[in-house]
C-alpha cells in the first residue's frame, strides 16, 4: 500500500505543478496584454482596458500564490509515515471510497482502484481528520466505515 500512497503523492505533485505552470503562463499573457493595450489605447477606452488587464493580472497572481501554497503543503507530507489516526498525508480506505488527504486534486486510478485526493479542509476531509480504523461516520446521507489508515 505504500507504493500506492507514493503514486498518489506523485499524482498530486504533477497536478499542482501543472497548476503552477498554467498560472505562470496566464500571468505572463495578462502582463503582455496589458503592455500591448497600453501602447495602442487612448482615452476612456485605455483606462477600461488597463483596469481589465490589471484584474486579469491580479486574478492570475492569486491563482499562482494559491498553487504555490498548496505545493508547500504537499512538500511537507511524508509518504512513509503511518499512523493510527487520520491526519494530513494519510491514505484512508473506507467501505465507500478511498481518500488521500493532501490537496484537492480529484480522482486517480491505481491498478483499477479509484482514489480521491482531497484536502483536509474539505467537508469530507474535516470529517475524516482524527478518525481511527473501524470508526463510522455519515457524509451526504452515506455511511462510511474506515477499514484502514496508511
Amino acid at each position: 500500500m505504500q507504493e500506492i500512497k507514493e503514486e498518489l503523492y506523485q499524482f498530486c505533485t504533477g497536478f499542482i505543478n501543472d497548476r503552477i505552470q498554467n498560472a505562470e503562463e496566464a500571468l505572463m499573457q495578462a502582463q503582455q496584454a496589458s503592455i500591448d493595450d497600453t501602447k495602442s489605447s487612448a482615452g476612456d477606452k485605455y483606462e477600461t482596458g488597463r483596469e481589465m488587464a490589471q484584474q486579469d493580472i491580479n486574478r492570475n497572481m492569486q491563482l499562482l500564490v494559491d498553487a504555490q501554497q498548496q505545493k508547500a503543503l504537499l512538500l511537507a507530507l511524508s509518504t512513509n509515515a503511518t499512523t493510527d489516526v487520520v491526519k494530513n498525508g494519510s491514505l484512508v480506505l473506507t467501505n465507500n471510497g478511498n481518500f488521500y488527504l493532501s490537496i484537492s486534486a480529484g480522482q486517480f486510478m491505481v491498478k483499477g482502484i479509484s482514489y480521491f485526493a482531497i484536502s483536509p479542509v474539505a467537508p469530507l476531509g474535516k470529517l475524516l481528520m482524527g478518525k481511527r480504523k473501524d470508526d463510522d461516520f455519515t457524509f451526504n446521507q452515506r455511511n462510511y466505515q474506515i477499514k484502514d489508515i496508511i
